[in-house]
């Protein structure tokens, strides 16, 4: 489930929708979780769709550890990409503001850590990355767990709508790592080696 305080806008011909603030969201917010009714589809799942299903899949989801896709049923499905974003995702399937998002401004995300299959261009943002490959959580994890460290002292002081939908169990771990009792999980732990099933 995406942030309440967000609504989806057309961002240009270029990039087409997008998921923007309506309130302001500071840092260390978290800003998506996945909850049960996210649909999640397995390899057999996906075989068994109508091309023009299979295509709008690979367009909407992302690909965890497993290999399984998941399709967010509300407007996280629209969430673009930016090698600059404002929201990280971490290895406990849900994401957090790691900049203060104000009215108006997008909620991005870095698509590298979502396993896509095939390499594809971006809009240029004056960065150095122009283009998101299948093993860019490789080559960036330690800097995505890194921005997520940076921002965990913030969790805990910001108001948090979407926390009671984490389990127990995972925001008892989480809480650990904010605490600094637990190591945080890396979002490593999401990559989804391909060649490991061909």
């Amino acid at each position: 489930m995406i942030h309440p305080d967000t609504e989806l806008r057309f961002i240009s011909d270029a990039i087409g929708y997008g998921v923007v603030a309506k309130k302001f969201i500071p840092k260390g917010t978290i800003t998506w979780v996945q909850d049960d009714l996210d649909r999640i589809f397995t390899e057999q799942d996906v075989l068994g769709l109508h091309p023009n299903m299979r295509e709008s899949l690979e367009t909407y989801c992302f690909v965890n550890a497993r290999g399984h896709r998941i399709l967010c049923w509300d407007n996280a499905k629209y969430v673009n990409h930016s090698f600059r974003p404002s929201c990280m995702s971490t290895a406990y399937d849900f994401e957090i503001a790691i900049r203060d998002i104000y009215p108006g401004e997008e909620l991005t995300d870095d698509y590298g850590y979502l396993n896509v299959q095939e390499p594809f261009e971006v809009v240029d943002e004056g960065t150095d990355r122009k283009v998101v490959y299948p093993d860019d959580l490789l080559t960036y994890h330690k800097e995505y767990d890194r921005a997520i460290m940076e921002n965990l002292q913030y969790v805990s002081n910001v108001h948090q709508p979407l926390q009671p939908l984490i389990s127990a169990e995972v925001w008892k771990e989480f809480s650990g790592v904010i605490a600094g009792r637990t190591p945080l999980r890396s979002i490593l732990t999401c990559y989804y080696q391909r060649d490991a099933v061909q």
